[in-house]
């Protein structure tokens, strides 16, 4: 009976290395990429280039501050802090499910020291000592493949939240360019409003002088009152706005509020914006953008699980074995003392299809639904990166036409300067025009402010600032 026991046990661990080869489930092949042209569908004639695309946008605006503040958001911001968490934490699965794949060990001992009654001692020695120690193993062999189709699933999950990091790094290093060039474009607003506010205060002095000489109505009066007081209505909110990208910027680099007020007093200058952009080219910009990336994996994973959850239909075979030594004298560790045993048994519930089935399919769902959610990333990423090709394309043909009205008002106040100078003009008339020409460079500024940040916009959706 021992004998043939044996070489059933042989036989199946023979059997194992074939009988592990399989597995169940739909093997993942990559959806193929819905892309087909060569170049965006809304880039601009001029001003762009498909060379490759460089992943520090920012370092092209030569603002050493600004890359400053994204070198610290890298490191300290909370939301990449939370997704760096998220990967240890799929790594931590995925190194469990592959100690799946290996026989569990432990070992014990033990030491005996009794005395017994004499009517129950038959031995001279009383008392007595007794010594053990057994090992013992356990492996659920993977036969049908589960153990590997969750490790494949794990690992798949382990590279999306990789590349979830890189989407939060994305995202950070957008949030802090724009927030940075804001600021600094809001600050030259509020320099331009406070001048416009000295000039129609001029204006609104002169016109009551010139009401109580009789050549200027109450009306006029009222008219510039309305104008100075709506200009300085904007100074506040201007103002919040500036203290809400400061704070905004000191959340985006692990800080609180205020403590890059000192820092960043002075940032009050927009930065010049590169002539040409870089934009590399749709097929490009898929394999890029982290986001894509994470919906593939995501979609490779939930592929595998369909896998895992099929493994169930089948029976499991576990192998037990144990080897120990027990001795009440002598050495323990010595032939005679050793005992084995190694148990393979089966396990099939195969009366629980109903609740296995119903778990595939719920898997095959996720499935399904993980690709639709990697083609929705898909075509988002693609309408994202031509929607703002367009509008960075079109605001910098604003800033083109709102350049050329502030230098005809800047030319227009020039001539009534000089007819001021030689008399020939009054001084109402001179703040007037300068009223005018304070009006087109804030129109200007606001302009330029858009485009900076349809400028870190379009490098966003292009998938750049990650490491």
């Amino acid at each position: 009976m021992m004998n043939k026991f044996n070489k059933l046990s042989y036989t199946m661990l023979m059997l194992l290395p074939v009988l592990t080869g399989c597995t169940v489930g739909p093997d993942y092949h990559a959806p193929a990429s819905p892309v087909k042209a060569t170049k965006y569908a809304r880039l601009p004639d001029t001003g762009f280039a498909t060379s490759p695309t460089a992943s520090a946008w920012w370092t092209t605006l030569n603002a050493p501050l600004l890359n400053q503040l994204i070198d610290e958001a890298l490191k300290n911001n909370p939301d990449i802090g939370i997704v760096r968490a998220r990967l240890r934490q799929a790594r931590a699965t995925l190194s469990g499910n592959e100690a799946n794949e290996y026989p569990s060990l432990s070992a014990s001992g033990a030491a005996v020291r009794a005395h017994l009654p004499d009517s129950v001692a038959t031995g001279e020695k009383n008392p007595l000592s007794l010594y053990t120690t057994s090992f013992d193993a356990s492996w659920e062999v993977d036969l049908f493949g589960g153990t590997r189709r969750a490790i494949e699933a794990s690992r798949a999950m382990e590279q999306a939240n990789m590349a979830n990091i890189a989407d939060a790094q994305v995202s950070i290093t957008a949030e802090v360019a724009r927030n940075y060039l804001m600021l600094a474009g809001a600050r030259q607003q509020l320099a331009l409003l406070k001048r416009s506010v000295e000039v129609q205060q001029q204006m609104l002095t002169l016109t009551q002088q010139r009401r109580r000489q009789g050549t200027a109505s109450d009306s006029d009066v009222e008219r510039l009152v309305t104008q100075l007081e709506t200009t300085q209505s904007q100074l506040s909110p201007l103002q919040a706005d500036i203290d809400a990208y400061l704070d905004t910027l000191a959340f985006l680099v692990g800080k609180t509020p205020g403590e890059l007020d000192g820092m960043l007093s002075n940032i009050d200058t927009l930065p010049q914006l590169p002539s040409d952009i870089n934009v590399s080219d749709p097929g490009s910009l898929l394999k890029r953008r982290p986001d894509v990336r994470s919906a593939e994996r995501q979609l490779a994973a939930k592929t595998a699980e369909i896998g895992e959850h099929k493994a169930d239909y089948f029976p499991k075979i576990n192998l037990v074995g144990t080897l120990g030594f027990s001795t009440a004298e002598g050495a323990l560790l010595e032939k005679q003392n050793m005992s084995w045993m190694l148990i393979p048994f089966l396990q099939w519930n195969f009366l629980d299809f109903g609740r296995v089935r119903a778990q595939v399919d719920k898997a095959q769902a996720e499935r399904d639904e993980a690709e639709a959610q990697w083609r929705k990333t898909v075509l988002d990423a693609l309408r994202d990166a031509n929607s703002s090709l367009s509008r960075y394309g079109h605001q910098r043909q604003n800033v083109v036409d709102l350049y050329r009205v502030s230098a005809s008002a800047q030319h227009a106040s020039s001539l009534v300067q000089q007819r001021y100078k030689a008399g020939a003009a009054s001084l109402i008339d001179y703040l007037d025009s300068e009223r005018t020409l304070l009006t087109a460079q804030q129109d200007e500024i606001n302009a330029q402010t858009q485009l900076t940040v349809d400028f870190v916009a379009l490098q966003k959706s292009l998938g750049l600032g990650w490491q």
